[in-house]
């Protein structure tokens, strides 16, 4: 069985991640069938590139998502197109409305500075 997962890459203590399509079998960064994307958590908003017809094609051929990235494709809207998909939308279109949700990502909110503590003088 084909599972849609994150494989890591990046320095020690700097994860990224590629989202590949792999064997349910392999390794977490053993073989793998293709590189379908790529996630960095670590900038703010965080970064998310995809390629959706081909995670659509192999969704279509009966790839499961894990549960981290299904979490990624619900944050950008990939799960409710491959549902118009399968329903018969055409792919160029649902492809081009993934882009435009893509770079529509908002920032995460900052957290606000702490109080200091007043100094006795």
């Amino acid at each position: 069985m084909v599972r849609i997962r994150l494989r890591r890459v990046g320095l020690k203590g700097q994860p990224s991640y590629r989202i590949i399509a792999a064997d349910k079998e392999a390794p977490r960064d053993g073989r793998f069938l293709e590189i379908i994307g790529f996630y960095n958590p670590r900038t703010n908003p965080s970064t998310v590139t995809l390629k959706e017809e081909r995670i659509f094609h192999w969704m279509g051929h009966g790839a499961l998502p894990t549960e981290g990235v299904e979490k990624i494709f619900n944050t950008v809207g990939v799960l409710e197109r491959f549902e118009r998909f399968k329903k018969g939308e055409p792919v160029e279109t649902l492809v081009k409305e993934g882009a435009e949700a893509i770079a529509n990502l908002l920032p995460k909110p900052k957290r606000a500075p702490k109080p200091k503590a007043p100094t006795k003088k």
